[in-house]
């Protein structure tokens, strides 16, 4: 079976691995850990970054700091994984779910920005965070939220679990890559993103000093060096340094997989073109980068007889998540929309992308993505 994803470690991750076994710094106390931690801020040109435990935790420290907590309102992209609805969720805060808009699938920002500013005008209860996620790999319109920021003083804390190198190419939003335009940025090493430690995060600032408390939060709020002493409630979320010398592994890497999934994705595009399919999106303002290769089938493919069919051609697919306000936890939320969260979820589906993938993988993913349509 092709997976969606195959992780591979090329480069110096054994070496970085028996380093630290050598040394004996396996727990979160070694060098790759700073290390990993400059070396990322360098390659996103953001000097504050935090490693800890998974990206769930960077969300959660980040949304804390920026103030989240009951009584609070926080708006989160509808059209997302459930981590981003529960890491607001720890912090006690309410939630209000944003519509996708189709474009690129990303939170509706303008949508947003004219339902808080219409909610101001009539003194309606407004966000005081927005939880924006760059979803599948795509750079959400930040632009509004901008507004927002300057206007009403909303916090903006960006969700790029899933984008790490992803980038705005004409200065929308601001420029630059995706975790480094808002209050704080959060980024994940699962098994199955752009790079991964194993498991891990990432929770990047552009303020020193909030990045030095995202910091303190990550080690149980330790009040100085020694001792038992803590200052607040804190959380065990370090980052070991093991995943971190896979980290520092794959960063050197981070170029070649770029490279490698925007070329299998526009090998897909290519190939796809005359299917009928919806492709995924590519804002002329946006530098995806392609995390989980995902299309929308059309009305006489139903997507689970689809990934049957594919998966019986030995080519692992999975339907897109069902939209947060669908999942149990949450169906009681506010909500802003979420027809278009519905209709992605309704007909989409992801299949392989691993920046390693081989030429013979490829052309059977495309022959069995072909042979959707070969009785229709």
């Amino acid at each position: 079976m092709i997976p969606l994803v195959d992780p591979r470690f090329p480069g110096n991750e054994a070496r970085y691995l028996l380093e630290c076994i050598e040394t004996g710094y396996v727990s979160a106390v070694g060098p790759f850990v700073g290390r990993f931690e400059r070396e990322f801020g360098h390659a996103l040109g953001s000097p504050h970054a935090v490693a800890c435990g998974t990206g769930t935790a960077a969300l959660h420290v980040a949304l804390r700091l920026s103030g989240a907590r009951p009584g609070t309102l926080v708006a989160v992209s509808d059209f997302t994984f459930i981590a981003s609805a529960n890491a607001a969720t720890y912090t006690g805060a309410d939630l209000l779910f944003v519509d996708s808009e189709s474009a690129s699938w990303n939170m509706d920002t303008e949508r947003l920005h004219d339902e808080v500013v219409r909610r101001a005008r009539v003194g309606e209860r407004i966000p005081d965070i927005v939880e924006v996620v760059h979803v599948l790999g795509h750079p959400a319109f930040l632009e509004p939220l901008l507004r927002l920021k300057e206007r009403f003083g909303i916090r903006v804390v960006e969700d790029a679990a899933e984008a790490l190198g992803s980038a705005w190419n004409d200065g929308d939003s601001g420029g630059g890559q995706v975790g480094t335009v808002g209050d704080f940025g959060c980024f994940s090493f699962n098994g199955n993103k752009i790079i991964t430690t194993g498991g891990g995060g990432m929770i990047v600032s552009p303020e020193a000093e909030k990045a030095e408390q995202a910091r303190h939060l990550i080690n149980q709020a330790k009040a100085g060096e020694g001792g038992y002493l803590h200052d607040t409630v804190g959380y065990n979320y370090r980052m070991t340094n093991l995943n971190a010398a896979v980290g520092v592994a794959q960063l050197e890497q981070l170029p070649a997989i770029l490279a490698a999934k925007r070329a299998g994705a526009a090998t897909y595009a290519d190939r796809f073109a005359a299917l009928p399919l919806t492709l995924p999106p590519h804002a002329p303002w946006a530098e995806p980068s392609y995390w989980l290769y995902s299309v929308l089938l059309p009305e006489s493919v139903e997507p689970v007889d689809a990934v049957a069919e594919l998966e019986a051609a030995g080519v692992r697919a999975r339907r897109l998540w069902p939209p947060l306000h669908r999942q149990a936890p949450y169906r009681g939320v506010e909500r802003l929309g979420g027809e278009v969260a519905e209709r992605i979820y309704a007909r989409g589906i992801s299949i392989p992308s691993s920046p390693g993938l081989s030429e013979d993988d490829r052309m059977t993913v495309i022959k069995a993505v072909e042979g959707l349509f070969t009785t229709v």
